[in-house]
């Protein structure tokens, strides 16, 4: 099982990849190949030729993959069980995806405002993340019983419990780099 000690490596360099920009996963974290077994994860289709990417895509594309292979290492389904589980895998990341996209835009702009960051600034920011953290609970909660008609309680309950894992190491990276706001020294509250 490379939950444990292999799962640290590329999920900072996710989340590195989409605060930074510009990190790229060392070869050491390359995102290993899913397990070839019926009811592994399925590959992307090569149906249409992709357009060119930008070396940040490539790494967010590298990052997610490693993601799903952790998932289908984590989870063995049978091949009936895959077959109603990956599609809808494939839908939720994509709306989480979404949820992390503004997380990522909510970042980049208390980065930009760090320095001149007002009480209205911070105002925001602090609403903004408490939006993103219900509309990511919002997303677990619409997918829930969509699993629950998929696989079994036990499955549902192992695949959120791995994905809350993912998204915690992920949360935690992403809070040591960004700073505290500024102490304004105005000493007001407590």
């Amino acid at each position: 099982m490379r939950f444990g000690k292999l799962i640290a490596p590329p999920v900072a360099a996710f989340a590195l990849i989409c605060v930074a920009g510009a990190m790229r996963p060392c070869a050491a974290q390359a995102p290993a190949a899913a397990p070839a077994a019926s009811a592994a994860a399925p590959a992307p289709s090569a149906a249409a030729a992709p357009a060119p990417q930008s070396e940040k895509q490539i790494d967010l594309a590298a990052a997610r993959a490693e993601r799903k292979a952790i998932v289908s290492d984590n989870m063995k389904f049978s091949a009936n069980e895959a077959k109603a589980f990956w599609p809808l895998y494939d839908q939720y990341e994509a709306a989480m995806d979404k949820i992390e996209d503004r997380h990522i835009r909510e970042i980049k702009d208390f980065a930009k405002h760090y320095d001149s960051l007002t009480d209205a600034d911070a105002k925001r920011k602090l609403d903004e993340v408490m939006l993103i953290a219900q509309a990511r609970l919002n997303i677990q909660k619409a997918y829930i019983p969509k699993f629950r008609a998929a696989v079994s309680e036990v499955d549902v309950t192992r695949f959120f419990q791995i994905d809350n894992k993912l998204r915690a190491m992920v949360q935690c990276e992403i809070a040591q780099m960004v700073p505290l706001a500024k102490d304004t020294g105005g000493g007001q509250g407590m």
